[in-house]
């Protein structure tokens, strides 16, 4: 096995390809746009002069440091796209795709990454060896993809059923004579007005922005002080919704009910915003599903104020969106699907977590 340099195996030839501006991006069309986003295809265009036709190639996003195997002819979605290509004609891309996944690059936030990406080394294998990794890792993350639709699936049976009992947020935000938001739940509450908060060696759950998943998971593991968090940090309590504000992550999906805290209360992520439903009047289950439709992240997109890379929901929006009210009867029914639905989850999730633990350890083995 030979060590090699990043800078001696990879040549960047993002000039290479054309850029498509996001406001130009398409849900639908001849070509596929790849960004620097989570999503494997950033969206599609017409265009065809341009495309990047020198596949299999790599793609890294120069800020958010994922990397990307495409085998099909594509345009490059806006700012901070690398394409790479490799020395070695003969090479697996697949393997090198593995490989520089499996590299540590530091997360210094929305800066560029590729200048870390340039001074990392590789095992590069013989092209026999090459093959038998790929095969082994490509079996297993397509079994991770699987099992990770499998629980989107849930996800969108929750939301399927949330628009069978109380109808289409979108539709219904357009009616004026509905109720506000500030009307039915508290939007970042005043932790002064809790009477639990006056010891400073009381225990609370610590909640950073990386604790809370895209699909409603977090982690309350991490355990502080009062004294440690009283400034600077968002305050909630158990059953209150979390919603991220800033960007990407708002648009990414980020948000959950905030459960198993200990003591019932945490603190946070600044960038958080927090809807404590109002009893008698709305149910966590129901108020967070609600925050998790595309049509209402759209809606907060728009509203968000400040420059790019710091974009933030003002709370204003959340206090001012218009929903349809449903009876707490209903709400609480909805909420015991939901629960019903989660046990589901929780199956899949685990066999998720072995597998995903399994291709880990692999990786770590095959590429250090």
């Amino acid at each position: 096995m030979l060590i090699q340099k990043f800078t001696t195996l990879f040549k960047d030839v993002t000039r290479q390809g054309t850029k498509i501006p996001k406001e130009e991006y398409l849900t639908h069309g001849k070509n596929i746009i790849i960004d620097q986003g989570q999503d494997i295809i950033a969206g599609y265009t017409n265009c065809e002069d341009g495309i990047f036709k020198k596949i299999p190639a790599i793609v890294f996003g120069d800020h958010t440091r994922i990397i990307k195997y495409v085998d099909t002819p594509f345009f490059l979605g806006a700012d901070g796209v690398k394409v790479l290509k490799c020395t070695d004609k003969n090479a697996n891309y697949r393997y090198l795709y593995y490989a520089l996944k499996n590299a540590h690059i530091p997360n210094t936030g929305y800066n560029r990454h590729f200048k870390w990406l340039k001074e990392i080394t590789i095992n590069y294998s013989d092209k026999n060896r090459q093959n038998d990794i790929v095969n082994i890792l490509d079996k297993l993350e397509y079994i991770i993809k699987m099992k990770s639709q499998e629980l989107d699936k849930f996800d969108e049976l929750i939301k399927a059923r949330f628009v069978e009992m109380f109808g289409d947020p979108e539709i219904k935000n357009k009616d004026k004579s509905l109720k506000k938001l500030c009307d039915i739940c508290l939007v970042n509450p005043d932790k002064r007005k809790d009477p639990r908060l006056t010891n400073n060696d009381l225990e609370v759950s610590f909640v950073p922005m990386s604790a809370v998943s895209e699909n409603g998971d977090i982690d309350t593991t991490n355990i502080k002080l009062y004294s440690e968090v009283r400034k600077g940090f968002t305050y909630f309590s158990s059953n209150d919704v979390l919603f991220a504000k800033i960007t990407p992550c708002m648009e990414n999906g980020k948000g959950a009910i905030a459960q198993n805290l200990k003591n019932d209360i945490g603190f946070g992520s600044t960038e958080f915003h927090v809807l404590r439903p109002l009893e008698n009047l709305s149910n966590p289950y129901w108020l967070y599903v609600l925050t998790t439709f595309d049509s209402f992240r759209k809606v907060a997109e728009i509203n968000m104020t400040g420059s790019a890379g710091q974009k933030r929901v003002p709370v204003k929006f959340l206090e001012n969106y218009k929903v349809n009210i449903p009876p707490l009867s209903l709400q609480n029914e909805f909420a015991n699907f939901v629960q019903q639905v989660d046990k589901s989850k929780v199956a899949v999730q685990k066999s998720l977590d072995e597998t995903q633990k399994l291709f880990d350890s692999l990786m770590q083995e095959y590429f250090g």
